[in-house]
């Protein structure tokens, strides 16, 4: 069933680690999969070109059905084997409105996090300015500040959209998991880090933890103010 599937990744990229999040949860394993490297520009190369023409990952090919969008993938896995493993999106329609809604609204987060954490990357270094930099840190505070609310409302152990583990969870812990990475003060949002403290011992996020963040578990010190 899985032999048939192919995923090529990055570590550390959390639209790669999402599907590969989905995958463990339908009970997937045994696709097969190529890491690839973002710093020798494998992901420009012709093996992923050939199937994703903007040459990004994560490339995700289920016999002819190619699908390069990471939440896109997600939702076909959940259609494909929505009765195989963990149910992702719920039946009932409030239900599933607030994980899709929860799913959707995590690219803001994905947005103001990359703008502050890789503001060098981004940037080119004659155009930086710190009130830019500081900007994008005042928009990201302000943005957790938002999702920690939300968890706040919530019953202690809920998961982002509920009380059940869905699709908003999968899209988005692997930003949630940069923050810590990156130094944030646990103090100031606690409901966020009490949710990556019980998410990341789940056995799908365990089994796809990236590869170098093992190799390297020292965290940097970059959201250590906010």
């Amino acid at each position: 069933m899985s032999s048939d599937m192919l995923l090529l990744w990055g570590s550390g990229s959390p639209p790669c680690w999402r599907v590969m999040i989905a995958l463990e949860e339908k009970q997937l394993q045994g696709y097969k999969h190529k890491l690839l490297s973002f710093e020798k520009k494998e992901h420009k190369g012709q093996e992923v070109l050939e199937l994703n023409p903007r040459g990004q990952l994560p490339t995700f090919k289920h016999g002819d059905v190619v699908v390069n969008e990471s939440i896109a993938a997600c939702m076909y896995l959940e259609n494909c084997f929505k009765s195989q493993g963990t149910q992702l999106i719920p039946d009932n329609i409030k239900e599933q409105a607030l994980v899709l809604q929860k799913t959707f609204e995590c690219g803001t987060l994905q947005q103001k996090m990359y703008e502050s954490l890789f503001y060098e990357w981004f940037v080119p270094e004659d155009e930086r300015h710190d009130s830019a930099r500081k900007r994008h840190m005042e928009a990201l505070s302000a943005e957790l500040k938002l999702w920690e609310s939300y968890l706040e409302k919530m019953d202690v152990g809920s998961y982002i959209a509920g009380k059940s583990f869905s699709l908003a969870d999968v899209v988005c812990f692997p930003y949630i998991a940069f923050l810590p990475r990156f130094g944030l003060n646990r103090e100031r949002y606690p409901r966020m880090m009490e949710y990556y403290e019980m998410v990341k011992e789940r056995p799908s996020v365990k089994a796809t933890w990236p590869p170098h963040w093992l190799e390297n578990p020292q965290p940097q010190d970059t959201l250590k103010d906010l």
